[in-house]
């Protein structure tokens, strides 16, 4: 009997073993390669569905991409126009079965209102901040949410959603922010948004100084009936830890007034 035990202790061993490998290279295969959104959900409100809130939707957008993270842009918690008791971050985290953090960037109709991310990965580390706004040309509060998560064994990077101002002196101030912050650190970088601001603007100009974008001639994200401008973008740090394989306009006019932008990075 005592024998028999043994045996069966060892192949239940060896299984676990077995499984926990098979995990561990799976793993390690699809964390060469990471799959990004970003995406401003409107507050989960189709612009199509006058008041309706329909969180399901957005889910069912990126449930159908499967990324590995997500910035999220006007993500309501706890508001009176999106519901009492709904945190539309944790929500939309328990609809995709993936993690989250959410950066309140001002208060709103009772509730909060801001930015967040999804992550596939645990997430290790998160940071909130605000970023500045002119005092004289104002506007409203803006700020990032940011985490870092741990994509294979030792390899650690920064992922990170924000929203810039309507007005340019604003966006050039919050850019300025942006890099002298991240420069700080060593790890590598990932940073998805609404920018409200094209491709050849001065903001997005200087952020090229230090973040590649995953795309150059990037397709149209707003308005999404006929979509005629690109202000929604993933980029990354320049310092050479990934490669931009592909990216993506999703075709998606229901659930958002933007179109969801989805990228494909190598990781070096």
């Amino acid at each position: 009997m005592k024998l028999i035990i043994q045996v069966v202790f060892f192949c239940c061993s060896l299984a676990a073993f077995a499984k926990q490998s098979e995990s561990e290279a799976s793993f390690s295969r699809k964390a060469k390669t990471l799959k990004v959104m970003t995406y401003n959900i409107h507050h989960c409100n189709p612009p199509s569905a006058g008041d309706k809130i329909d969180v399901a939707a957005i889910a069912k957008v990126i449930n159908n991409e499967k990324p590995d993270l997500v910035a999220l842009q006007e993500v309501d918690v706890n508001t009176e126009r999106s519901g009492k008791g709904l945190d539309q971050a944790k929500e939309l985290a328990r609809l995709t079965g993936m993690n989250y953090f959410f950066s309140k960037a001002i208060d709103h109709q009772g509730g909060d209102y801001g930015v967040a991310v999804l992550s596939r990965f645990s997430i290790l580390d998160s940071v909130r901040f605000i970023l500045p706004i002119d005092p004289v040309v104002k506007g409203e509060t803006r700020t990032i949410a940011a985490i870092t998560v741990e994509i294979s064994k030792g390899k650690k990077i920064v992922f990170a959603s924000t929203h810039l101002d309507l007005k340019e002196q604003n966006r050039l101030t919050q850019a300025e922010l942006i890099v002298k912050h991240f420069e700080k650190s060593n790890l590598p970088m990932i940073l998805g948004g609404d920018f409200n601001a094209l491709p050849d603007s001065k903001v997005i100009q200087y952020l090229d100084k230090s973040f590649t974008r995953s795309c150059q001639e990037c397709a149209f994200t707003i308005p999404v009936d006929v979509p005629d401008r690109t202000i929604d973008f993933v980029m990354y740090k320049s310092d050479g830890s990934f490669e931009s394989l592909s990216t993506r306009v999703i075709d998606e006019k229901y659930a958002s007034d933007h179109l969801p932008v989805v990228t494909e990075l190598k990781v070096k």
